[in-house]
Formats: structure tokens, sequence, C-alpha cells
């Protein structure tokens, strides 16, 4: 498994659907479409999306000269 940071390509708002995408090998896309469909159950769904948003760390940029 990868370490669990928000992508800089292939997000969409956060990057948290990305982020989860790649730590459990699956494609973004399904990883957006669980999202969408957990909301349609009770729960704090989109609270947890929050705070992984605000809590993971942002993947270092490799190509970045500095």
């Amino acid at each position: 498994m990868t370490a669990l940071a928000r992508p800089q390509n292939g997000r969409m708002i956060g990057g948290v659907c990305a982020a989860l995408a790649r730590r459990f090998g699956t494609s973004a896309t399904t990883m957006r479409v669980i999202f969408l469909v957990s909301c349609l159950l009770p729960g704090p769904q989109f609270l947890l999306y929050l705070a992984l948003w605000a809590l993971l760390p942002a993947e270092k940029n490799a190509t970045a000269a500095w």
C-alpha cells in the first residue's frame, strides 16, 4: 500500500477520493461512486470527507526544481 496523501494530478475537489483510490488500488472514479452512494446512507460521510481533506497532506511535487 502507498502512503496516504492527496495527489496533485487526478483530483476533482480535494483529492480525497483519489488518495483513497491509490491507497486501496482502485480507480478514482470507483472511489467517487462509492462515496456518492454512501452519502445516501445515514452517517457522517460528508464530515469525514471534509476532515480528510483538512488532515491529509498534499503529495510532494517531485518535479520541482527548488
